[in-house]
């Protein structure tokens, strides 16, 4: 069995708490289309290096009824950047526009088999998977970017087609794993491509 999940899965479930103090679970999320479910952290220069392309992808989808949710699951032991005061003073400062949750139980990392941050899943109206890997081809210096698997898929999906390229590898830090070197990765967690 894969780590991460495969092309038709359905989302899991989950319970976590975000920036505004509130808990959300999938049903939270009911009213979107399309629901993006990427995993990210405070820290990460692949995630910094990409955060702004991220945003205008998401503004771009927003009249599409698409709804972004980011997840950090690194483990503040390892990165105490990573800890849920320092999310909350990120949104802060940025105001991005999804909700930010804290997995510090890594248990929803698990569930979705996080490798990378950031790692992007995009699921359907029925919520099964369409879409996971990379945002963009060169997350740390978007400005050398040739490719936004992220924004191509959406384009696809909104407009009534199939996501023609729908497995790439996500490009960021690992997933910063609780009780384990920063630089583990769990033997099953490999290439999705």
């Amino acid at each position: 069995m894969s780590f991460t999940l495969a092309l038709g899965d359905s989302a899991p479930d989950f319970a976590l708490m975000a920036t505004d103090g509130r808990t959300y679970s999938l049903e939270d999320f009911a009213s979107a289309r399309f629901l993006v479910v990427f995993f990210t952290c405070n820290h990460c220069p692949f995630v910094v290096g990409s955060d702004e392309i991220t945003r205008q992808t998401a503004e771009k989808f927003h009249d599409h009824r698409v709804r972004f949710v980011g997840i950090n699951a690194n483990s503040e032991t390892t990165h105490p950047d990573d800890s849920l005061e320092h999310m909350i003073g990120r949104m802060e400062k940025h105001k991005f526009p999804w909700v930010y949750l804290r997995d510090a139980t890594q248990d929803t990392a698990r569930a979705y088999g996080a490798l990378r941050t950031p790692h992007f899943y995009i699921f359907d109206e029925d919520r099964k998977l369409v879409y996971t890997g990379r945002g963009v081809d060169n997350p740390r210096e978007t400005g050398k970017m040739t490719v936004n698997d992220l924004d191509n898929a959406l384009t696809e999906l909104v407009s009534g087609q199939p996501v023609s390229v729908p497995l790439t590898n996500p490009i960021g830090c690992n997933v910063k794993w609780d009780g384990q070197d920063a630089h583990w990765m769990p033997a099953e967690a490999c290439d999705l491509v």
